[in-house]
């Protein structure tokens, strides 16, 4: 069983199937799941290892939808072509520029927002950061791998600063791609374009141990409701 379930709450949601065109790559797969309620909308980009179907994005998703935030999931092209290791850089921001773009399209009239797990939160930023993706008024990382496990540094951070909307850092105290000690500067001199938010007792993954007495629900409902939070305070959107 899944130690994320995808429990989106009481509002009526609707998913569907379609595909998104990428310059030079074919097309790769998306979901988009759009909840009545519908205020924001979210495209999140998947990790290195797994996919959009991946446990943690599909309970992210349904967390956020019932809280009124759509979601375009989607497929970097390594991991449509069946995984293996991650695509050449450009190949992958030309992926997150084309779903913003289909998100943009396909999620008409909601605030747009931008982000992703791990890999695909630091590929999200960097299109910003080469000014790729201007629609998106900020950016969600769920987990910003700072540095490989054990190497600490901050050298996957430098394009950060060219980056011009508002970025939240949503980040575990056991991630180990994290440090917070490196993390925390790195955030203090982006200054009020920077949010950290802390997830006590939370890794990379999001997971939580037994003994801390929460449980990767309780995560979940604490991820979805900063970015809610945080979506609503950069839109200007009053509180329903």
């Amino acid at each position: 069983m899944s130690r994320f379930p995808n429990r989106a709450g009481a509002a009526t949601e609707t998913q569907r199937s379609t595909t998104i065109a990428v310059p030079e790559a074919g097309s790769v797969s998306a979901l988009i799941e759009r909840p009545e309620s519908a205020r924001f909308a979210l495209v999140l980009a998947h990790g290195a290892g797994a996919g959009m179907r991946h446990p943690f994005m599909a309970a992210i998703a349904g967390r956020l939808a019932g809280r009124g935030v759509a979601t375009l999931r989607y497929q970097f092209p390594y991991m449509e072509a069946g995984g293996g290791p991650p695509d050449k850089p450009a190949r992958l921001v030309a992926t997150v520029q084309a779903a913003v773009d289909a998100a943009r399209d396909q999620l008409a009239g909601l605030p747009l927002f931008a982000g992703g797990k791990s890999l695909g939160g630091r590929m999200t930023s960097t299109a910003a950061s080469g000014g790729m993706i201007g629609e998106a008024k900020g950016i969600v990382f769920f987990g910003f791998p700072l540095h490989s496990p054990g190497r600490p540094g901050n050298a996957r951070a430098a394009h950060l600063g060219n980056v011009s909307q508002p970025m939240l850092f949503l980040q575990g105290t056991r991630d180990t791609l994290a440090e917070l000690e490196l993390l925390r500067p790195v955030c203090s001199d982006l200054g009020a374009r920077a949010e950290l938010h802390v997830v006590e007792g939370a890794d990379h993954s999001f997971h939580v141990l037994k003994r801390s007495g929460r449980d990767d629900e309780a995560v979940l409902d604490e991820l979805a409701d900063r970015s809610l939070e945080w979506m609503r305070a950069i839109a200007g959107t009053a509180r329903p």
